[in-house]
Order: structure tokens, then sequence, then C-alpha cells
């Protein structure tokens, strides 16, 4: 396939950055996404050009470190893939493929494709752990009765990523979907229960310092979230810190 990229370059954070167009032919099918770009790199480094930079690691959607907006969707025009697993045959011959870094206050760039996404590991730190006995006597989890029903739902909130989809496709960057399934992982296991009310305290209250929109229940990123992660866990994550906020 023959394709035509437009991509967008910027040398740091206070760069005021543009797209910029690159031809780029014998395309495969059969690559993946990264792989095209990879090969767009290795063209311009034999050109002496600056190769385009971004974010990737192990290049099997577990990461979610492959942060890209093609064609005006995260992670690209299939459903529920990281970009590193979207391949060429969903594109054609021909086509113009727009290539832009995630879009959000919280998100800066530093450059060309890769944003600073700390704020998410922050949020984490503030409130994204368990206190447990590990002097000798802990208790194994399995001992613990767990009713089926949360365990799933636990489990489906932790298959979370990070990524920052739901970040980048929501019209007010709001970062409620990942913080509401780290929220909801713990919530809904007795593990989870001894932090619970300053957990959702203080997540909620560093996403907001972060400068991370509000929801407006539109659903967008559940829509292209990878994972899938519903938005139910956002509802729970009210009513953790509606429950929290009366106790305090």
């Amino acid at each position: 396939m023959n394709l035509t990229l437009k991509i967008w370059r910027q040398k740091n954070a206070s760069d005021k950055g543009k797209m910029m167009d690159y031809a780029l032919s014998d395309v495969s099918p059969d690559m993946s996404f990264l792989e095209m770009l990879d090969v767009l790199n290795q063209e311009l480094i034999e050109k002496g050009e600056e190769p385009v930079a971004f974010d990737h690691d192990c290049r099997e959607g577990i990461c979610g470190t492959c942060s890209l907006y093609i064609n005006g969707r995260a992670h690209g025009p299939a459903t529920k893939i990281t970009a590193c697993q979207l391949h060429m045959r969903s594109f054609n011959d021909g086509d113009t493929i727009y290539i832009e870094p995630w879009r959000a206050k919280a998100f800066p760039v530093v450059k060309d494709l890769i944003v600073d996404r700390t704020a998410f590991d922050r949020i984490q730190q503030a409130g994204g752990f368990i206190s447990v006995n590990t002097s000798g006597n802990t208790q194994d989890a399995n001992a613990i009765p767990i009713e089926k029903e949360h365990a799933d739902k636990a489990f489906d909130a932790a298959t979370c990523i990070g990524c920052g989809a739901c970040v980048a496709t929501c019209k007010n960057s709001s970062a409620m979907l990942f913080v509401g399934a780290k929220v909801s992982q713990f919530a809904l296991l007795p593990q989870g229960k001894v932090e619970a009310t300053d957990r959702v305290l203080n997540m909620v209250k560093q996403m907001d310092e972060e400068g991370f929109g509000n929801c407006t229940n539109t659903g967008a990123c559940e829509v292209e979230c990878p994972k899938g992660i519903s938005l139910e866990n956002i509802a729970r994550m009210n009513q953790e810190y509606l429950k929290a906020s009366l106790k305090g």
C-alpha cells in the first residue's frame, strides 16, 4: 500500500508544533501500525532527518504505552485494541492517515507523539493501594469468601491498563473512567475496605488537582477503551465518594 501520513511534530512542550506530511510506499497490510512507523523512522534516519518520537513497550496490548490518536480516534479505527494491535489491513491503498498525540491539559506533550502521563501515576499513589499485614501472619486471600459477581467486577475493573484513551477521547478530558476503575477494583473486595474512605477522597482530589475535566456521561470513554472498562465504574466511584464524604 501507498500511504500519506500526516503526523504531529513537536520538538518539546514549549514548541508550537505542526502537522507534517510523509509519503510511505510498499506498506504491507500485515504490518502492525507501530511497525509501519518503524519503517517510516528508518527511512527518515537514512535521509538524515529526525525520526518521529512515539511511545511503545510491550507491543502486546498489555502496557497501554502506545498512546496514539489515529484518524480522530484513540488507538485507531478498530475497537477494544491498543494502537500496537492495530494492523495496516485496517486501511486502504492511497489512504491519508492522521496521527496525533493525546490532547489533554493534564497530558502535556513531551515530544511529537509522546505525552507525559505521570498524572495517572500520582492519582494511583494518592490511594491505589491496600494495607496488608506482611509480618508472617498474612491470611491466604483464597481463604476469604468473595461473591463471584463482586470478584468478576473487580477483575474487570483491574484490567484497566492506564493508557489514557478515556481522557483523550472525552470532550472534557475527564479521567473518571480511569479513576473509577482503580477505585472499583479495591472497593469490591474485602482487602480494599481498610483504606476505602481515604482512597476515593484522595484519588478524586488528586484527579482534580491534575487538571482533568468532569464527566458528562457522554460514554465515549467506554467506547474507545481498549479493555472495555464499563461506565458502571464511574457510578461506583461516585457512590463511594458520597459515602466517604458523609463519613467525613
